[in-house]
């Protein structure tokens, strides 16, 4: 019997698309379905992806704008009957039983919701992102603040051998997060407000105050593979995905949302910008290699802002997620 259903929704890029879906086929056990989300994706991918549904056997949902992530998840959950719904970003490599620990851990907990162990870059490396965390709202100095900590985060897989056991957690990322298929129902559409950050942490937290258990299983192992490289064909998507458009909307929404005190606008400095910074060093580090350049900080600046100025209009335009708050926020109701 088919218990659970893989959502590929697009992170970030298009280009490891296809290593990731491979991995996806090559380690899991069947029986499973999977429902592939593809928002606006190069000719290439798009070929590839025409040619491996109709190998495979999985639905193909398509559409030719670009999607934020909970855009594309609410579309691959459409429809969805099995008992449990498997939500996995087109940047990420499984372990072998990946999927048969996850549900096994659902199955004996009651666990509405549970998070692999995640690695991040090069799965050789066995480089840890995080087995669980904390995602919370304390009151401190009269004020309602958000505070957020990844477990055993930077740690080595060989570091952590015979410490770690399955446990209740209360954060889940969607870089791989198996969720009850009737407590998705119950909770309702994620929330499209969150363009580009935070969608994890507000479904946990509406999870766990629902009467939910979030749980993590170590047994089961997952590595997400964050860019560099690029292809070309990813610039635009990449650049919308973690612009100040989508960041600022964002951040305001989820404090609104969760009626907190403290701005965030760290977040956006701390994080989106300097990711989205990970192409400019990438250019910059290229220049070097090929042509010799040496461009200094505030030249490389400059050629991001006039990049952006460019880009930023297009993939607008191309995007179903307006920069401002649309979503589906059932505590904005």
């Amino acid at each position: 019997m088919t218990k659970a259903t893989i959502i590929v929704a697009p992170r970030e890029r298009f280009s490891y698309a296809e290593r990731s879906l491979e991995s996806i086929y090559a380690n899991t056990r069947p029986p499973f379905s999977l429902v592939y989300v593809d928002g606006g994706s190069p000719a290439g991918v798009r070929s590839y992806l025409d040619r491996a549904a109709k190998d495979k056997g999985f639905s193909l949902i398509r559409r030719d704008h670009y999607l934020s992530p909970n855009q594309a998840r609410n579309l691959g959950a459409t429809g969805v009957t099995t008992d449990y719904a498997v939500f996995i970003d087109n940047d990420v490599l499984v372990e072998p039983g990946w999927l048969e620990k996850l549900v096994a851990c659902a199955d004996e907990t009651g666990a509405w919701i549970v998070s692999p162990l995640y690695c991040i870059g090069d799965p050789a490396q066995q480089l840890v992102h995080m087995v669980g965390g904390d995602a919370r709202i304390v009151e401190e100095g009269g004020k309602r603040v958000f505070r957020e900590q990844h477990r055993f985060s930077g740690k080595r897989l060989s570091e952590l051998a015979g410490k770690l056991r399955r446990s209740e957690t209360e954060l889940a990322e969607f870089h791989c997060m198996l969720v009850r298929t009737d407590a998705l129902r119950r909770l309702g559409p994620f929330d499209e407000g969150l363009l580009c950050s935070r969608e994890h942490i507000d479904f946990c937290m509406l999870a766990r105050e629902a009467g939910g258990r979030v749980f993590v299983e170590p047994e089961a192992v997952v590595s997400y593979v964050p860019a560099p490289p690029f292809a070309p064909s990813d610039i635009p998507f990449y650049l919308l995905r973690w612009s100040d458009e989508w960041g600022f909307a964002t951040v305001r929404h989820f404090h609104r949302k969760w009626r907190l005190d403290n701005p965030d606008h760290e977040l956006i400095e701390s994080w989106i910008r300097r990711h989205r910074g990970v192409l400019y060093d990438r250019v910059r580090k290229a220049g070097i290699r090929l042509l010799g350049w040496r461009i200094g900080n505030r030249a490389c600046d400059a050629v991001a802002a006039a990049v952006e100025a460019m880009v930023m209009p297009v993939a607008l335009r191309r995007s179903g997620a307006p920069p401002g708050p649309s979503g589906l926020a059932k505590r904005d109701a």
